[in-house]
């Protein structure tokens, strides 16, 4: 690390200069640690346990049956059958792939290509166009604005808690596994 500072700083003189380019590793460095420290933070956080995780509370349809063993009706609010992956038609896992998630098989719950194109679409692409996300100062700001931002504050976090609880579920699982659960 040492030898990187060295190489960065090598040629200048400028105390200024040297002072910015220090003020800007402690930003990096410094939220790069409190990123950490929050997903840790949140992984301890109020997330469903293993079990909840393995035993999901659905809603399946009722079967009454005759003494013969027949299927005489079903009863239910959503018509749901738990299923095996190797029950499910390949085209169907084919469609749910290429619409959902093209590179599911190639990561571990999070994917970090996708999550990057995302922040640069969002972040860089909007301010290059004049977009802003927010309209009114933050001074005095309306009810409205307070609930967007808070709004925008919780969808951070669950964003995260689904990060976690998403990589957890890669550990358990296999992904046919995860995709029957669908």
């Amino acid at each position: 690390m040492r030898q990187l500072i060295d190489y960065l700083f090598s040629g200048t003189d400028d105390p200024q200069y040297v002072s910015i380019i220090k003020w800007l590793w402690r930003i990096v460095f410094g939220g790069f640690a409190a990123a950490l420290l929050l997903f840790f933070g949140l992984s301890f956080s109020n997330l469903p346990s293993v079990q909840q995780l393995e035993n999901p509370k659905s809603e399946l349809a009722s079967e009454v049956f005759a003494a013969s063993g027949e299927v005489l009706g079903r009863y239910y609010t959503e018509n749901r059958v738990p299923v095996q992956f190797d029950e499910l038609s390949p085209y169907l896992v084919q469609a749910l792939i290429a619409t959902e998630d093209v590179r599911y098989y190639q990561h571990s719950g999070i994917d970090f290509k996708a999550l990057g194109r995302v922040l640069f679409k969002t972040v860089l692409l909007q301010r290059k166009l004049g977009r802003r996300q927010h309209h009114h100062p933050t001074v005095g700001q309306t009810p409205f604005t307070g609930k967007r931002a808070s709004n925008k504050f919780v969808r951070v976090l669950q964003k995260l808690k689904e990060w976690i609880i998403a990589v957890r579920l890669e550990r358990k699982y296999t992904k046919d596994e995860i995709l029957a659960c669908i």
